[in-house]
């Protein structure tokens, strides 16, 4: 019985690859120093899962950006607007890569990045491949081949991970009419083909092949597409181990399809999908192995060996040992590095702790498990097991996790709780007459730049080389110079910049009971971002007001109107590690509830215009169809809980990126938030077609520039954007901002651009 690791966190225990990349980016270190970071977090993770016991263990696994990038880079499919990048000196594949990420605008070049959306049902972000009409591949970059060859050389012979050929060509886009992407699968093929003959030759005996649309709906071409791809790779290599690897929910329909396959090891997901199991066991062909994703690559729960033994058992008694493998669910890149860094029980106490597991934790419960199922080491293998079982009956039965309050007040929830008094069309009215606000109004998305110094003030409180009134005063000031900043450049509605929070989800969680935080769990978002999950272990209550203080220090310094900013539940609810003993939409509900409370301390403080930010609602959404109707009820349920408790002359703001609307407009129309801001400008206004085609009612903010690459757009580049966005929705329904907050920015590139935008606001009022 083998183990095998899907993928491990390649950002660093401590994020070096975050430090060294940024550095490089603002042009403090070198690339070799990129490079050689990188190496170490490579050897440090394979000899970590080495010395733990795996015996499968992944390479191709890390990327200094998105494994996505790393492919497209690795097939040639370079859109031709790089191809300048591509020519200049020195380390220009490293510089490509970024470029392709992040956008170039230097050595008089000004180029746009790569579209960017998320990963399935998860909060990391991809770079999305660009397809043209008859496109040709070939192998541009050897990465994958390099980092198999670089583990030989320290002894350890890894398994490549590749995504698949058939979801590479689905998590495209075509950028030109006329073809469908999945007919460009007979130009790729050759190139994974060209990979793996180089990889056999290394000494490679496994490869894992990742294809997660298989999860998904599929048409009867794309399912067609999946055998001529795999009976072309087995029949050049009827040697070699191929992994099919599917994670984040269940086969279903595709089941008798990923089964006949002609591969030697069928990975499925049983943390997500466990009631697949049954099916498999029946129909999976006898020369094939079954690999049981027990352990749980995408949240922070011990996994419960009993149960999972259960499983084990199960498969093992109808297929034998020796047709099963035990897995991670999904790769580790989901979870934080090492539980082992949380040392401050201040922060996280050793009676939740107890309960929770990081990758490193994840690696050694594969190894247990195998041991538990096999009789190795059965003492050291049966104390863990006692623990484990403690601490399972420990966290059903704490006096943390419940209060029947909270339950007492999600049963009392009745239809009033989540409709506003009127609908839009007379609350639009009663809200022009009392905000008075310009055609094409101009506003910010709510965060401005965390500089080093503002994060140093931060740390300094933590440490106690600041007390609480220093710290505040710091804070005051800076809200001060942003809110002068605003009014001086002539923004429409103000934000006071968020300098007092650390992170849009982790700030509300500080403040809700029933969350915990951990000082080091990263993970990676996109990039080099990483974000700390706040860990929901218990029902959620606002103890008190988290967000009146700094929202009114700031309007109390000016006569425009200030924004006040909170995150949405079900936003607070994905970007978190949630609590897996109830439903997530009984966990989603608790939240509302408690953004309700902050919503009606707002307005009743004298704000006037409150945004409640769901950028996540749609990540949210079950990966299959079926399921998505349930999920957007309780879904968009929360949400008007959160908001609908104000007047209809408050003006209710939400905020939503990087998502594909098309599908779910119904829902957010249903949302009836009075203003809805959206990333559009990668797309080039593109995803606002979804709006014009529902003919969306309530006001839009189309994102005129992109905040996550750092070239400044000029005005006349985004005057064209608001030109194309009004060709398609009513200009009385337009306001201009940055499609995202610019928290990750720089304040002279954000200076910049907001300058420019409020002139290209100026320009379209006067047109």
């Amino acid at each position: 019985m083998q183990t095998q690791v899907l993928g491990y966190p390649r950002i660093g225990s401590q994020r070096e690859l975050k430090k060294a990349c940024e550095s490089y980016w603002a042009g403090t270190s070198g690339y070799k120093n990129v490079l050689q970071v990188g190496k170490n977090i490579r050897q440090q993770n394979w000899e970590l899962q080495k010395n733990l016991g795996v015996d499968l263990i992944p390479s191709n696994d890390f990327s200094y950006y998105d494994q996505v990038l790393d492919h497209s880079l690795m097939f040639g499919a370079i859109p031709q607007r790089y191809n300048a990048v591509a020519i200049q000196p020195d380390h220009a594949e490293l510089d490509l890569y970024f470029a392709m990420a992040r956008g170039y605008q230097r050595n008089g070049l000004d180029i746009i990045a790569m579209e960017m959306t998320k990963w399935f049902d998860t909060n990391y972000h991809y770079i999305v491949p660009e397809f043209y009409k008859n496109q040709t591949f070939n192998l541009f970059s050897t990465k994958v081949i390099d980092e198999f060859y670089e583990a030989k050389q320290l002894g350890i012979i890894t398994k490549p991970v590749l995504i698949g050929p058939v979801s590479y060509l689905l998590l495209g886009k075509e950028k030109e009419a006329g073809f469908d992407k999945i007919d460009l699968l007979k130009n790729l093929l050759p190139v994974y083909i060209e990979l793996l003959t180089r990889l056999k030759a290394l000494g490679a005996t496994h490869i894992q092949l990742d294809e997660p649309f298989l999860v998904l709906d599929l048409s009867e071409k794309e399912k067609q597409a999946y055998q001529t791809a795999y009976q072309q790779l087995r029949k050049v290599f009827p040697e070699l181990n191929l992994i099919l690897a599917t994670y984040f929910g269940a086969l279903e329909d595709n089941l008798e399809l990923a089964c006949d396959l002609p591969v030697n090891t069928l990975h499925v997901d049983l943390v997500r999908a466990p009631q697949q199991l049954e099916e498999l066991i029946h129909k999976l062909p006898q020369e094939k192995t079954l690999s049981l994703g027990l352990v749980d690559g995408r949240n922070i729960w011990k996994n419960d060996f009993e149960n999972s033994i259960a499983i084990i058992n199960q498969a093992t008694a109808a297929l034998g040992k020796e047709r099963v493998w035990i897995a991670t669910s999904c790769s580790l890149l989901h979870s934080p590095c090492d539980l082992d860094n949380e040392k401050n029980e201040a922060v996280l106490t050793a009676e939740i702790k107890q309960w929770m597991a990081f990758a490193k934790q994840k690696v050694a419960e594969l190894t247990t498990l195998k041991q538990l199922t096999n009789n190795e080491e059965a003492t050291l293998a049966k104390d863990k097991l006692a623990q484990n079982v403690k601490a399972q009956q420990s966290r059903k039965t704490s006096p943390l996790i419940h209060n029947e309050k909270v339950k007492n007040d999600v049963a009392n929830i009745t239809e009033s709780h989540d409709q506003r008094s009127n609908a839009f069309a007379k609350r639009r009215i009663l809200q022009q007459e009392a905000l008075n606000l310009p055609s094409f109004a101009t506003t910010t998305i709510g965060s401005f730049p965390q500089t080093t110094e503002v994060r140093s003030w931060r740390a300094k409180l933590k440490k106690g080389s600041l007390n609480q009134a220093q710290y505040d005063q710091l804070i005051a000031i800076e809200t001060e110079k942003a809110v002068r900043w605003q009014e001086e450049i002539g923004l429409d509605v103000l934000v006071h910049g968020e300098f007092e929070r650390n992170d849009m989800v982790e700030y509300f969680g500080e403040q809700l009971s029933g969350f915990t935080f951990s000082q080091n769990g990263w993970v990676q978002s996109y990039g080099s971002r990483c974000v700390k999950p706040p860990i929901i272990y218990g029902d959620v209550y606002r103890p008190e007001a988290m967000t009146l203080k700094w929202t009114n220090y700031a309007q109390s310094l000016t006569s425009k109107y200030m924004k006040g900013m909170l995150t949405g539940p079900v936003t607070i609810l994905q970007w978190s590690f949630v609590r897996n003993d109830q439903p997530r939409a009984a966990t989603c509900t608790q939240i509302a509830l408690a953004i309700r409370d902050e919503v009606v301390d707002l307005e009743q403080a004298g704000i006037k215009i409150i945004q409640i930010d769901e950028p996540a609602i749609r990540e949210g959404l079950p990966l299959r169809k079926a399921e998505w109707q349930n999920y957007l009820d309780w879904a968009v349920k929360a949400f008007r809980i959160s908001a609908s408790g104000v007047q209809d002359e408050t003006q209710i703001h939400t905020h939503m990126c990087y998502s594909e609307f098309n599908d779910i407009i119904d829902s957010i129309a249903a949302m009836d938030a009075d203003v809805i801001t959206i990333e559009t400008s990668r797309s080039q206004m593109e995803l606002l077609n979804a709006f014009a085609d529902f003919k969306y009612p309530n006001e839009i903010g189309p994102g005129v520039y992109d905040i996550h690459s750092p070239r400044v757009p000029n005005k006349d580049e985004m005057v064209e954007l608001l030109k194309k966005a009004a060709l398609v929705i009513p200009k009385e329904q337009l306001w201009v901002n940055p499609d995202c907050g610019l928290k990750t920015r720089g304040w002279d590139e954000t200076k910049k651009a907001l300058i420019e935008m409020v002139e290209a606001a100026k320009t379209m009022r006067n047109n």
